[in-house]
């Protein structure tokens, strides 16, 4: 189910949302809203109770994650997944308990997600073939809002190869509608570099082909420099052992020339991690090879000095679009005024590329990112920068199509309308450059075309689309009644982050409905 910061005003409506899919199936298989959302988009300005949970979806399973700081699980969601009195709190991570020590079903992430992931992963899984479907109707929903191409960032509790079988198969049948170029995220505490031997040993960057390629590695490269950005909990202290588990994986990467991404969050994190890359570059040089921090919303003009030395680029999201009244409330509004710098970065000459922060903390819908961008506001209405950080809108969307295109490595082939690339574009609903902003997150795609074909189309040119299987288990919400309008059941496990490759101005893992039984197939599909 999605609560999406972009399509329900209101907590009575996202209350609403879940008593309708108290019934049949769903009781048993359960029902998750995985990120995408917060308190400050409702009219209310709060978030919904354990009580209203509870009352609204006495037997069904209900996981509602909020952004990377809590999980709030009803009653019956605490039964399913076994919690009780007698469970100890995971390593980085507390379940809440009442004076009697049983869970409330508040799970509390201190300092790290890594209790909300796995949690969300016990949940039963789809059949392959409905992660199939799950996965066709996820990528309509993208091109519904324009989106030709992703990069996947990968996720927790994705492992390669086995749960991109899906999308393997779908492109293998000549059936995906967007281009994805996947990144590969190490699974396994203390044995990373096991993960990434084996993976530079079956696969190698640019392997595959215009619609599905290999990208690199990451964004999680060892755990020990995972800095999740909880605004709700200090500045978390990264481990001592990150030099040398980190400088062992990323050696190993540039000695077999493999691009790499790293989630990166806090200068201080930063710092550590360039000291690394710094020690490696004098023994493996990294000239010629793409490397990136994603995120960084407070690094430094010094670090930001270092990064361009060293050629490496930033990705940003719109993280703070979710998480900015936090990041005020803790850090204060000077701080977030340049948090993060993107006009530094780019005037420093340093590769951006812009996108969202899906399924897990940002909706998946490109036009809030761009929105985020040219006004500075959160989807809340709080503002965040100053006219000096802000992008035009041309920037933005530059940005998000030819600035996104370095990070696959396809900046020849994708970016830019221009003859000899890819025939990829979206025609919109209105005009992205002349339209009030507060319109801009409203857009979407009337007539979507990859590859020269028509993946999506609305209106008159509904009839140019290929038509998509039905919904499919039949007990699917979205079978039901939709949604958001366009969107479909998807897979809600990965991480994952979008960057749009081509929009044209004429004028694209919470996925949306998400079970609590989906499926193990990629469905990191955005950057």
């Amino acid at each position: 189910m999605n609560f999406a910061g972009d399509g329900v005003p209101s907590l009575a409506d996202a209350l609403r949302k879940l008593r309708a899919q108290h019934s049949g199936r769903l009781r048993r298989s359960g029902v998750r809203v995985v990120g995408g959302w917060n308190e400050f988009q409702f009219a209310e300005r709060r978030m919904p109770t354990l009580e209203e949970i509870n009352a609204a979806a006495p037997e069904t399973p209900v996981f509602i994650l909020y952004l990377y700081g809590m999980a709030l699980l009803n009653g019956a969601a605490l039964r399913a997944v076994g919690y009780t009195r007698d469970t100890p709190n995971p390593p980085g991570g507390e379940i809440q308990r009442d004076r009697n020590g049983n869970p409330t079903g508040l799970l509390i992430a201190k300092p790290n997600a890594a209790i909300l992931y796995s949690t969300l992963a016990k949940g039963p899984k789809l059949s392959y073939e409905d992660q199939l479907n799950s996965t066709r109707h996820f990528m309509r929903e993208l091109n519904r809002l324009g989106l030709t191409s992703v990069i996947d960032a990968g996720g927790g509790f994705q492992n390669y190869p086995d749960d991109y079988k899906a999308v393997e198969e779908l492109h293998q049948q000549g059936l995906l509608s967007v281009r994805i170029a996947y990144n590969l995220f190490t699974q396994r505490p203390k044995q990373e570099i096991e993960d990434f031997r084996k993976w530079t040993a079956m696969v190698r960057p640019g392997q595959g082909d215009a619609f599905y390629r290999m990208n690199g590695a990451g964004e999680m490269l060892v755990f020990s420099a995972a800095d999740f950005e909880d605004f709700l909990e200090p500045r978390p202290d990264l481990a001592a052992s990150l030099e040398d588990e980190l400088e062992t994986v990323v050696r190993h990467l540039a000695e077999h020339r493999w691009p790499f991404r790293l989630h990166a969050t806090y200068d201080e994190s930063i710092t550590r991690f360039l000291d690394v890359f710094e020690k490696v570059n004098r023994d493996v040089p990294f000239q010629g090879l793409r490397w990136w921090f994603d995120h960084a919303e407070t690094i430094t003009p010094r670090n930001l000095e270092r990064t361009r030395a060293l050629g490496g680029g930033i990705a940003v999201q719109d993280r703070m679009a979710f998480q900015g009244e936090h990041f005020i409330a803790r850090y204060g509004a000077d701080a977030a005024a340049h948090s993060p710098p993107i006009r530094r970065m780019l005037d420093l000459g340093i590769p951006v590329g812009a996108g969202t922060d899906a399924t897990r903390v940002a909706s998946y819908n490109p036009w809030v990112s761009l929105y985020w961008l040219v006004t500075g506001k959160t989807v809340g209405g709080a503002s965040l920068y100053p006219a000096s950080n802000r992008m035009s809108r041309e920037e933005a969307l530059r940005l998000y199509t030819q600035g996104s295109a370095w990070f696959s490595g396809e900046d020849q082939d994708k970016g830019t309308l221009a003859e000899g690339k890819f025939a990829d574009f979206a025609v919109l609903s209105a005009d992205y450059f002349s339209v009030p902003e507060e319109e801009i997150k409203q857009l979407q795609s009337v007539l979507t075309v990859v590859d020269g074909k028509a993946v999506y189309g609305s209106g008159k040119f509904g009839p140019l689309a290929p038509p998509l299987p039905p919904v499919s288990p039949g007990w699917s919400p979205v079978a039901a009644s939709g949604d958001l309008p366009g969107a479909s059941a998807s897979p809600a496990h990965a991480h994952s982050h979008a960057h749009a490759h081509s929009h044209v101005h004429a004028h694209p893992f919470t996925p949306p409905p998400s079970l609590w039984g989906s499926g193990s197939g990629c469905d990191c599909f955005v950057f």
